[in-house]
């Protein structure tokens, strides 16, 4: 499965407003980026585009920022995937050998298995998850 930089900042920057759901106050894009090391105009098109999705909302002014509209429990790194790709085609490879070979009909199917449980996994992490897996990371590191 490959995971464009443009879906993989947008699973960071819902991660980082799940971190913080409920907490009132929204997050700053130059928050997220920074902290991720990714760039601020890039974060604010992507936020823009979860935004319209029904997934974050904003707040303008010196106190703004992004928030999450759901909890963290309730989003599935599924649903961001879908947000930013679009939703992946039922058939996600194409034959390159002759399409009507027994042999090709059988990978094929098994290709489309693989995508099938593919999607059906992530739409099952949610970023509650997702956070849990991210604070045990962190707390390995103090102990290096």
């Amino acid at each position: 499965m490959k995971i464009s930089a443009k879906t993989e900042y947008a699973c960071l920057a819902v991660l980082e407003l799940a971190s913080r759901y409920g907490a009132g106050e929204p997050i700053r894009v130059r928050e997220i980026a920074a902290r991720h090391r990714v760039s601020s105009q890039f974060l604010v098109q992507i936020l823009l585009q979860l935004k319209g999705a029904g997934l974050v909302d904003s707040t303008r002014g010196a106190a703004g920022g992004y928030r999450l509209l759901r909890p963290p429990e309730q989003l599935s790194v599924g649903e961001v995937i879908e947000v930013i790709e679009g939703s992946p085609p039922e058939q996600d490879t194409l034959p390159v050998a002759w399409p009507d070979s027994p042999a090709v009909k059988a990978l094929q199917d098994v290709w489309n298995q693989l995508s099938q449980v593919q999607r059906r996994m992530l739409r099952e992490i949610s970023f509650a998850q997702l956070l849990e897996k991210a604070k045990a990371y962190d707390h390995q590191m103090y102990y290096i």
